[in-house]
């Protein structure tokens, strides 16, 4: 609890109520923007990482899908991609874009 010194006397005097809320207030404010700053903030910007990964792929780029598989993109539609898995070219699955955790391009 806050004390303020009333100049006259010298004694102490009990601080508004405001100014007990107040600390309060600001502690949760801190709290609630170190979660922000250390949560959200890198979710986000990794989510838009990958949003332009996927948006910038190509056919033929290799990639890498969230059940660990490698493959090469034959084919993209709006929302799927046909992924071609294996050396015998025989194994083509379609798969949603969510799906793909990372891209390689072609040329690289």
């Amino acid at each position: 609890m806050f004390y303020l010194l009333t100049e006259t006397t010298g004694e102490a005097a009990a601080a508004p109520a405001w100014m007990s809320w107040m600390g309060v207030v600001v502690v949760y404010g801190l709290f609630f923007l170190a979660l922000w700053f250390f949560l959200f903030r890198p979710q986000s910007k990794e989510r838009k990482r990958i949003a332009g990964m996927i948006a910038n792929m190509e056919v033929g780029d290799c990639v890498l899908t969230t059940s660990g598989f490698y493959g090469i993109v034959i084919d993209i539609t709006d929302d799927t991609v046909i992924v071609e898995f294996g050396n015998n070219k025989n194994c083509r699955i379609p798969m949603d874009k969510s799906a793909i955790s990372k891209v390689e391009k072609a040329n690289e």
